[in-house]
């Protein structure tokens, strides 16, 4: 992929950028808005990884003018943990995809991926699951077309493990990205997968519990 990296710390731009091109990618890394909009507008590009607080033109901004140019490459916004609900207007503005700071490099790597499969043109934030449909931008869940009532934290835990399907996300890094440090607790995290488990009677995905490690997200299709 030919990928426009816009971040202006220097050290998660250089360690975003090391990971991208070892795995084979083309990295145009920006430290600014102003340049962001540049070099968006004057070459093709299959992504874009873009944070929100930069020099010149914040996210917001960048973003905006974009789409309304006419760019079709699906955005990953990422954002600090200070800055979650800001995620919502990003997504509203078309951003396709968002990561909470700190991130494992592999979890964007993979999220990046999933972003190409989509068909070409398509900016939806809708994801199906067999008969389960998460929507980013609304932050709306629905089983077998029946709207879903989660709370903040059950949706971005859902969010987190369908992010990577059929794969064990540990204990520790989901603690890290639901709970502040006051209140993350293993019990906490527990609870929260209890519930989550039981709103999603009925539907195609299961969380199954990889005892001593932590938990995956599995299709009713997966062995």
């Amino acid at each position: 992929m030919r990928i426009l990296l816009v971040e202006d710390n220097l050290d998660l731009g250089d360690a975003v950028e090391s990971k991208l091109r070892s795995a084979g990618h083309s990295v145009q890394w920006v430290r600014d808005g102003v340049a962001a909009l540049r070099w968006g507008l004057d070459e093709t590009w299959d992504a874009l990884v873009l944070d929100i607080n930069l020099p010149g033109k914040d996210g917001f901004t960048v973003i905006r003018e974009l789409r309304a140019a006419g760019l079709e490459a699906p955005v990953l916004v990422m954002t600090a943990r200070s800055e979650i609900e800001d995620k919502i207007d990003m997504l509203d503005l078309g951003a396709d995809d968002y990561l909470v700071k700190p991130f494992d490099l592999r979890e964007l790597e993979a999220r990046l991926r999933a972003l190409m499969r989509r068909p070409a043109g398509q900016t939806s934030s809708v994801t199906v699951y067999g008969n389960l449909s998460l929507d980013l931008a609304n932050r709306n869940v629905s089983v077998a077309g029946a709207p879903l009532e989660l709370g903040r934290r059950e949706f971005r835990l859902l969010e987190i493990l369908l992010g990577k399907l059929g794969q064990t996300v540990a204990k520790e890094r989901l603690m890290n990205q639901l709970f502040d440090l006051d209140d993350g607790t293993l019990n906490a995290l527990e609870l929260l997968i209890s519930r989550l488990r039981k709103k999603l009677a009925g539907a195609s995905i299961d969380i199954v519990t990889v005892r001593g490690v932590g938990y995956q997200a599995r299709s009713h299709e997966q062995p």
